[in-house]
């Protein structure tokens, strides 16, 4: 492989370059050297400033010298062949009419494309098989027998524990108000009302959140039927938003096996926005970005910034 990278590429005078390179660079140092040491002390002014810029002519000439003997070198140096041993088809590089059919290149190019593809997949599924995101236990394979589904015991919770859960965390934020609601039977609907900021309706299958809809304080979140309404989204831009941004958190909070660890992570979350208006950004430090507060809460940290500034 050595020999065939050596080809075409003259390698005394690729030494040669490489000590003119260094040439180079003691030059530019010391021009630089004399920039910074000035004029040094002589007896009269005019002395010291016909020293100084005698010692700067030298020292600019010397670049020039090594600069155009870089040049010299470099075009000495040759090319090195771009012949990769690919076992057989390297023999297509000898095609004396390559431009016409340049198959090598082309084939150098989908073999290097191809071990990047490998490269990156292979990090994609280290950081896929990090996290938990099968959805069934059981692999399918060529041998795999097919089963009936088995509904899992944690959406089949009873309403009573999924209102003791509710309580507590209550409970555990005063400026909180959660009402439930079960226009359907056994799931719920919880109307979260923060402080005098928003209202957030929140719709759970058991205890696993499906949904959820924020609404500034004064809207209406009740349909003209007396029910609440689901699906109308707020008539405010910045509720708006943090409706994505509540979309965005219960995609992030995924406990399949503790989900009532999950609904109080998502509550303490949603509990961040009761400083919507007041908190300025933590990175650009302002209160307002094209008329819209930080509307964006760290999942970890909790802390404020603009859609544009979490970046």
């Amino acid at each position: 492989m050595a020999d065939a990278m050596n080809v075409g590429v003259n390698l005394e005078a690729f030494s040669q370059a490489i000590n003119a390179i260094q040439a180079l660079r003691s030059s530019v140092t010391r021009v630089f050297d004399s920039l910074k040491d000035g004029m040094k002390n002589k007896e009269t002014l005019e002395g010291r400033e016909k020293v100084f810029i005698t010692e700067f002519q030298d020292n600019l000439q010397s670049v020039n010298r090594d600069l155009n003997e870089l040049e010299r070198l470099s075009t000495l140096v040759g090319r090195p062949s771009e012949s990769h041993p690919l076992h057989n088809s390297g023999l297509l590089s000898l095609d004396p009419v390559q431009d016409k059919t340049p198959l090598y290149s082309q084939l150098l190019q989908a073999y290097k494309w191809s071990n990047k593809l490998q490269y990156h997949a292979g990090l994609a599924s280290s950081l896929l098989n990090q996290q938990s995101l099968k959805r069934s236990a059981n692999q399918m394979g060529a041998s795999a027998k097919r089963r009936p589904k088995v509904q899992p015991s944690t959406l089949v919770l009873p309403p009573q524990y999924v209102d003791d859960v509710i309580s507590r965390i209550g409970r555990m934020f005063p400026d909180m108000s959660i009402e439930l609601f079960r226009p359907n039977g056994t799931s719920a609907v919880l109307l979260v009302t923060l402080g005098k900021v928003l209202k957030a309706i929140v719709v759970m299958r058991s205890l696993f959140i499906d949904r959820t809809i924020v609404r500034g304080f004064n809207e209406n979140v009740y349909s003209e039927d007396g029910k609440l309404d689901i699906w109308s989204k707020s008539n405010y831009q910045v509720f708006q938003k943090v409706t994505d941004h509540a979309t965005t958190a219960l995609l992030h909070y995924q406990l399949p096996q503790m989900p009532d660890v999950v609904v109080r992570s998502f509550m303490t979350w949603l509990r961040s926005y009761i400083k919507l208006f007041q908190t300025p950004c933590q990175r650009c430090g302002k209160f307002l970005q094209e008329g819209l507060p930080p509307t964006w809460r760290d999942f970890r940290t909790l802390e404020a910034f603009h859609d544009t500034c979490r970046q």
